[in-house]
């Protein structure tokens, strides 16, 4: 039975996380640090390749640190440059970020293994009455102190305490919309390549938020109006509105996305009467999902079935973060409730343990 692994990369396996200065203020990783992070991660998944050669592989990656510097820097250079929207800024940190994790295709030579990893721009698509777009709920960009955040909020950002480090001081983020995916556009360009045994790059971010377009018919003709007024006419002839996209100012969750490709690849593989099993892997800074994180009595989740699972992220108050691990459960929730085979929660370095049942955490269906 063909297996298709899809692997989604936090920002600690793109990104170096918990660097200070000598004043202890965070440190902002470079290009130079990420590209040096990357390739060290691009190692790890080296190894998983040469151990499962047989299977699939789909990478996803997050995208909030970069999409927060992309932002930023637009709006520094105001007003000499215009501004960017938040879809365009995830449409380059698409770009960028697959351009890194594409080194793995040198680690991948230097062993001998003819895998090809390739970067897909993807667009998802969003429901434009989402309540995100009005209580914005994604974390991007750097961190910054109480202070530092009360600046920001004056200059018209969206704040919110993301958590405390481990002396108690208060670390704050900037927040935009974070609308549910439903769709993904370029699906089929997904699975050709899976088809040939390239290893695709996709949804990167969460992928590029988009929505329906609605037409309009006056006078005969079909109109369909995009981003920045850019209309697309042709004639009415009472058929089904076609398939027509514009950009919105969001960010997806990119492991709710990474849930919805696994789901959707299960779905139409089944449908054309193959068998397939797809796994979802999540990879984070943790060591898999926590109870009681950070207290004396805290406790890992190993192997747990979803229904369990999912009774637990339900309780008031919620064990797991919103900021944090509480989108990862939720997503692997939705895989796994969606038809998805397995799901794990899991660093890198620990993909074979967890595998195991030793590391990480493995979330079964029932």
């Amino acid at each position: 039975m063909k297996q298709i692994r899809i692997f989604a990369f936090g920002g600690n396996e793109v990104s170096p996380v918990g660097l200070k200065d000598k004043d202890g203020k965070a440190i902002n990783p470079d290009i130079a640090m990420q590209w040096q992070r990357t390739a060290e991660t691009g190692k790890l998944v080296a190894d998983i390749f040469e151990k499962h050669p047989e299977d699939r592989y789909v990478m996803t990656h997050g995208n909030g640190p970069q999409v927060g510097n992309v932002l930023q820097r637009a709006e520094m250079c105001r007003p000499a440059l215009p501004p960017l929207p938040l879809d365009v800024c995830v449409a380059d940190t698409q770009g960028a970020m697959a351009f890194m994790l594409a080194q793995l295709n040198n680690e991948l030579n230097i062993r001998g293994i003819d895998n090809i990893v390739a970067g897909i721009v993807t667009q998802v698509v969003v429901d434009k009455d989402d309540p995100d777009f009005k209580n914005p709920s994604k974390y991007i960009g750097q961190s910054y102190n109480a202070e530092e955040a009360k600046q920001r909020t004056a200059d018209g950002w969206t704040m919110k305490l993301y958590k405390k480090d481990a002396s108690g001081k208060e670390i704050w983020r900037r927040v935009v919309p974070s609308p549910v995916p439903v769709d993904i556009v370029e699906i089929d360009a997904i699975e050709a390549l899976l088809d040939k045994g390239i290893v695709p790059i996709t949804v990167g971010g969460g992928g590029i938020p988009v929505r329906e377009v609605t037409p309009e018919v006056k006078d005969g003709r079909e109109t369909y109006t995009t981003n920045y007024n850019v209309k697309f006419t042709k004639p009415a002839k009472g058929a089904k509105a076609l398939k027509m996209y514009t950009g919105v100012e969001a960010v997806i969750d990119k492991d709710l996305a990474s849930a919805l490709l696994g789901n959707m690849l299960m779905k139409r593989a089944k449908a054309r009467g193959e068998e397939v099993e797809v796994s979802l892997t999540i990879f984070t800074g943790e060591d898999g999902a926590k109870l009681n994180y950070q207290k004396p009595d805290e406790k890992s989740l190993r192997v747990i079935k979803v229904s369990e699972l999912e009774a637990l992220y339900n309780q008031v108050p919620p064990p797991f973060p919103a900021g944090s691990m509480g989108p990862k459960i939720k997503a692997v929730i939705e895989f796994v409730k969606g038809g998805g085979s397995v799901a794990y929660i899991s660093k890198t370095d620990l993909f074979e343990e967890t595998l195991a049942g030793k590391a990480g955490t493995t979330v079964l269906p029932g």
